[in-house]
C-alpha cells in the first residue's frame, strides 16, 4: 500500500492523527525535502528506508514505490500541506494505477489554513467575501488564460496566491489590472506555522516593497482582498438571536 500524506504547513505536531500513524507504520518514506519539516522523520520506525524526492524525478520515485511494493512493504509519500494543492500527485497515481498498485490519501493542513491562523482573520467575513480564490502566477508552470489573476481579480473575492514570491511586482499588476484598488489590503505569509514565521501586512500596490523590505524571495504566500482588514463584516446569523435555526428558535424578534 502507498499512502499520500499530508505533512501539514510545517510546524510538526499540525500533521494528523492518522497523518503520523502511517509514518509510525512506514517501511519507506518518500518526503519532499523543499517543503516538509525533516522533524516529521524522527516520527519513524527503526529501520525505515528515507529518500527526498526533491532530488528526484517522477521515475524515481515511482522506482522507488514499486520495489517496496513488490517487497510487502509500507510507503508514505509524504507531501507538504495538502497534497491535493500543488502536490503533483495525480501523475504519481497514474503510474500506481497502471500496475494496479492500491493507494490511499491522506488529508493535510494547507499552508493557506496555517496563513490564517497566522493572520488571526478569517476568510468568509459576511458581507466582505464569502468566496477563496486559490491560485498561482504563471511562471516555468503555466497557467490556463482563463484562470490568469486580472481575471481572478475582476470578482474582488479573497484571493490566496502561492508559488509566486518573485513575481511580486507582475503579480500586483495584474491584481490592479483585473480591478483590485491598489490599495486594496494584502498580506504576505513566510513559512505559515513555521518557528521563523513571518507575516507582513501591506496594500496590493506594495506587495514587492514589502517583501523586499523584509527580505522575503521564497516560501511564502499572498492574501488579497478587503477581509484582511477584518473589519466592518456583518454579524454571522447563525449566531443571531433573531434567527431561527435547525437546532434553536429566535428568541427575539
Amino acid at each position: 500500500m502507498i499512502s499520500f500524506v499530508g505533512a501539514g504547513s510545517g510546524a510538526p505536531d499540525l500533521i494528523t492523527v492518522r497523518g503520523q500513524r502511517l509514518l509510525w507504520e512506514a517501511d519507506v518514506v518518500i518526503y519532499a525535502g523543499s517543503l516538509v519539516n525533516q522533524e516529521l522523520l524522527k516520527e519513524t520506525k527503526d529501520g525505515c528506508e528515507i529518500y527526498n524526492s526533491a532530488k528526484m524525478t517522477l521515475e524515481e520515485v515511482f522506482s522507488v514505490m514499486e520495489q517496496a511494493e513488490a517487497e510487502g512493504k509500507k510507503t508514505v509519500r509524504l507531501h507538504t500541506g495538502d497534497p491535493c494543492l500543488y502536490g503533483a500527485i495525480r501523475e504519481q497515481m497514474d503510474l500506481l494505477d497502471q500496475k494496479k498498485i492500491a493507494y490511499e490519501v491522506c488529508p493535510g493542513v494547507s499552508s493557506f489554513c496555517g496563513a490564517a491562523a497566522a493572520l488571526e482573520m478569517e476568510y468568509t467575513l459576511p458581507g466582505i467575501s464569502q468566496s477563496v480564490i486559490i491560485t498561482r502566477m504563471a511562471g516555468r508552470t503555466p497557467v490556463p488564460e482563463r484562470e490568469s489573476i486580472a481575471s481572478f481579480a475582476a470578482h474582488r473575492a479573497t484571493m490566496v496566491v502561492f508559488l509566486s514570491t518573485g513575481l511580486l511586482e507582475e503579480l500586483s499588476q495584474e491584481l490592479i489590472a483585473g480591478g483590485y484598488e491598489p490599495e486594496t489590503p494584502a498580506a504576505i505569509v513566510y513559512k505559515a506555522t513555521w518557528e521563523d514565521e513571518k507575516t507582513v501586512r501591506c496594500t496590493v500596490a506594495t506587495l514587492a516593497e514589502a517583501a523586499k523590505e523584509n527580505q522575503i524571495t521564497k516560501t511564502a504566500l499572498m492574501v488579497i482582498g478587503d477581509v484582511v482588514a477584518q473589519s466592518g463584516y456583518q454579524r454571522s446569523e447563525l449566531y443571531n438571536p433573531a434567527f431561527t435555526t435547525e437546532f434553536r428558535k429566535a428568541s427575539q424578534p
